[in-house]
């Protein structure tokens, strides 16, 4: 984990208090009636969410070689488990990658395969996180957007890019090399069983970035769900009676998603959204209230995608629980009497 459980809480707990304030300073009624307002349009948000939810499940699939592919409806499904524990868990944003990782070992896939996957997928979704954050950025300078806005949205990606070529270097022969270095000193110089999951790990993650046409297509498919996501925006909006277009709707959900991805450590993002969501809305005659209620209504796919996803996870770890159980129980009968 990136942070311990008990700042992962505090964490968490301020991350729900800033936004009830927000919901307090901007008119706790005013954003009840947004929030009614949008009606049916919260149904629509729930399916516009599962649709990419799943898609974004296709374009991890795409990732692994032929041979050691599972099933499309696992990667589907399971990609439903770590979206679900990153949104309702007081985890950073990253802990529902490590449970889909292990999730999918549990089905069968070789655990460095599933690691490496995950790591891999992680990857292109940043980097086409990336792109989408560009794409807004350049769309609100060409239309002679807030100068700040614009200013602090360009810091935010140029910052970003930076870390995300550490993270794709981390994933390479230079970051095997370290890595090891950095275990056998403190391990003494004593050869360590870690050091071949390790390597087991690097190979695969090597075969990974080596299918050019599998990292290529799951490039195409995250980026049309960072695309298709913008639709939640224009939604809520205009079922609140904001005539947005789809491009203006392209530019608030990029960047909030950037404002979102530099906070990755608040569990949900809880409070970032929101105050990101006032600022980006402001630049379109969005209200704050209104702006309030559309990260609530965002946040309504979270429980209803997200909590069966939890529970499907505690279902599979159950289920390993009980059949490692089982086995140990058949052993300690079999073994004979003395």
């Amino acid at each position: 984990m990136v942070m311990g459980k008990r700042t992962a809480l505090i964490v968490w707990l301020s991350g729900i208090a800033a936004v009830v304030c927000l919901t307090l300073w901007s008119g706790a009624d005013l954003v009840a009636n947004a929030v009614f307002a949008v009606g049916f349009g919260s149904v629509l948000v729930v399916i516009a969410r599962a649709i990419a939810v799943a898609g974004a499940g296709v374009g991890w699939w795409l990732l692994f070689p032929s041979e050691q592919r599972p099933p499309i409806g696992t990667c589907v499904l399971l990609r439903f488990v770590r979206e679900g524990t990153n949104a309702l868990l007081p985890l950073a944003q990253i802990g529902g990658e490590a449970i889909g990782a292990r999730c999918l070992a549990l089905t069968g896939t070789r655990t460095s395969v599933a690691a490496a996957s995950v790591i891999v997928d992680v990857l292109v979704q940043a980097a086409t996180q990336f792109a989408f954050a560009l794409v807004g950025v350049t769309m609100l300078t060409a239309m002679g957007g807030d100068e700040t806005v614009v200013r602090a949205s360009a810091i935010g990606v140029a910052v970003a890019l930076p870390a995300l070529s550490g993270f794709f270097l981390a994933q390479r022969r230079g970051g095997h090399r370290m890595l090891k270095g950095l275990l056998a000193r403190l391990s003494g110089g004593r050869d360590w069983m870690a050091f071949g999951a390790i390597d087991d790990l690097y190979a695969r993650l090597d075969a990974l970035y080596g299918r050019r046409d599998g990292m290529a297509a799951a490039f195409l498919v995250h980026l049309a769900v960072w695309c298709f996501g913008a639709i939640e925006v224009w939604i809520v909006l205009s079922c609140m009676g904001y005539h947005v277009t789809y491009g203006e709707a392209v530019i608030i959900e990029s960047l909030m998603h950037a404002a979102r991805g530099a906070a990755f450590v608040v569990p949900g993002a809880l409070g970032v959204q929101e105050g990101g969501l006032i600022v980006l809305c402001a630049i379109f005659g969005v209200p704050a209230e209104a702006a309030l209620a559309l990260s609530l209504v965002k946040r309504v796919p979270d429980i209803v995608l997200g909590l069966p996803g939890v529970i499907v996870w505690q279902a599979m770890e159950g289920r390993r629980y009980f059949a490692t159980q089982r086995a140990a129980a058949g052993l300690g009968r079999a073994r004979p009497e003395r």
